[in-house]
């Protein structure tokens, strides 16, 4: 067991994380001793990993600046946070050989600071330099930030992000739950009883989002879960048509439906998502290796997912999103590379390729161990190179807490076939309206702040308690 200690509770956050980061296989517990000699130390079994003190810090300012700037100047950063942080990276680095490839950045949204300098007029020859040493990124990394950050904007710049909004829609419900799977849905057969009570209090909400929203403009609709194609197709065109009905498509850039697992994907339920002119889908196998989809609890085959993709192409869907997972339990570089060629035959427009997070690999029913770091790279890059042969560039990137080698989840597509909600959710520009059990709405105002609105998770409290949830909202909104 490694524990580590700090002094102050901002601390805590990023000193876990990274120390997690390192050591990816140890338990890690942490807590706050006001009086701790250092401002951070990490032990294991008696034994010091790191210990970072004041002289530490000051080393690491000293190191950015000239020492006769850092008197008196108020734009100089208080010795916590990131001169700490480098320091005691520095320190496990040292101790295990080892580099992180985003360094000292323990956050889910990279690519925020990137965008952040874009404004500010820094060109790519101004950014990567300046990214790899104040917060230790590779270079690799740093110049795929950059590349995100230009491609993003111009996303944005088709957005109306002051009287602009989007809608978000949550599906609950999975044909069963995957091991690896850490999002707030449950297996189908245990609410198949109460889908229509569901669809309900959805609906009840999406009528007051509507009436609440009426002279905003609804840039982008993300239907998710969970999997909506678990509702049957009346229960599916009944979602939709109150969609249809309480919402203008004015101002409408995208609509997604999430169709996700190939066993709960039908021609019925196709026609019914292509009547109401959904835009965009995803059909996502994670893997193509059979003995892969068995372990992990997905109930269906490899043909399924081709059958489905060929399908949905048949019925006209022009944008279809496919998700893979590096770094699987059990699965070789071979694995994957097989996983690619297959992806490729099919060709979507969309690939999101992630990075398992290792807490879901602690909650997987198999004692299998994932690949090391060095295995789960040359995936990402086999991914990012697989993209590439199919015409995808970049556009969006997120990382999740404990991800496996402190990677990242990157978003390919085709030219004009990029995800525009997949990018608000993480880029934080717009509000998101969300309805459903487990959803949370994020009010975005003009100086950048956030507030939030979560539903209750439970589907039988939603329920129950869906008057609580819109009178959340009228207070948001």
């Amino acid at each position: 067991m490694i524990q580590v200690i700090c002094r102050k509770e901002t601390y805590i956050y990023n000193t876990y994380h990274m120390t997690k980061a390192f050591y990816p296989s140890a338990e890690v517990v942490s807590r706050r001793e006001e009086k701790a000699s250092n401002y951070v130390m990490v032990t294991a079994d008696g034994e010091t990993l790191a210990a970072v003190s004041e002289k530490d810090i000051f080393g690491e300012i000293k190191a950015e600046k000239p020492e006769k700037d850092i008197a008196g100047d108020p734009g100089v950063e208080k010795p916590e946070k990131r001169m700490l942080d480098k320091a005691l990276y520095r320190q496990l680095k040292a101790r295990t050989g080892r580099d992180l490839a985003w360094g000292i950045l323990m956050g889910v949204r990279p690519t925020k600071l990137a965008i952040k300098k874009l404004a500010e007029g820094f060109s790519k020859a101004d950014f990567v330099p300046w990214f790899m040493k104040n917060y230790l990124v590779s270079r690799e990394k740093a110049e795929l930030a950059w590349q995100i950050a230009v491609k993003e904007k111009t996303l944005f710049d088709k957005l109306d992000t002051k009287e602009g909004y989007s809608l978000y829609v949550g599906i609950p419900f999975c044909p069963t739950v995957c091991s690896y799977c850490s999002f707030s849905s449950g297996e189908l057969s245990a609410w198949k009883d109460r889908i229509d009570e569901y669809l309900d209090a959805l609906c009840r909400e999406l009528r007051f989002i509507a009436g609440v929203s009426a002279g905003k403009r609804l840039n982008t609709v993300y239907i998710g879960g969970g999997t909506p194609t678990t509702l049957k197709s009346g229960q599916l065109d009944r979602l939709l048509s109150c969609i249809d009905a309480h919402f203008s498509r004015e101002h409408l850039l995208e609509y997604t439906v999430e169709a996700g697992r190939p066993d709960s994907i039908t021609k019925e339920k196709l026609a019914v998502i292509r009547n109401h002119g959904i835009t965009r889908i995803s059909i996502n196998p994670q893997t193509m290796q059979q003995k892969t989809l068995d372990r992990i609890g997905r109930k269906h085959t490899v043909e399924e997912v081709e059958k489905a993709f060929f399908t949905a192409r048949e019925m006209g869907f022009a944008n279809i999103n496919m998700d893979l997972i590096m770094g699987l339990p059990g699965e070789t570089k071979k694995d994957v590379a097989d996983t690619l060629k297959r992806i490729e035959a099919l060709s979507p427009d969309n690939l999101t390729v992630h990075s398992l997070a290792i807490k879901r690999v602690a909650r997987m029913n198999s004692r299998e161990e994932t690949g090391g770091c060095a295995d789960i790279e040359q995936m990402i890059n086999a991914g990012a190179k697989a993209a590439g042969r199919m015409g995808m560039s970049p556009y969006y990137l997120y990382r999740q807490k404990n991800i496996a080698g402190n990677f990242e989840n990157v978003g390919y597509a085709k030219a004009g076939k990029a995800g525009i909600y997949n990018i608000l959710i993480m880029e934080e520009v717009q509000t998101i309206v969300a309805c459903g059990a487990g959803s949370v709405s994020k009010r975005v105002y003009p100086d950048g702040l956030i507030k939030r609105s979560e539903n209750v998770k439970d589907v039988s409290q939603y329920i129950e308690r869906i008057g609580e949830m819109i009178e959340r909202k009228r207070v948001l909104i």
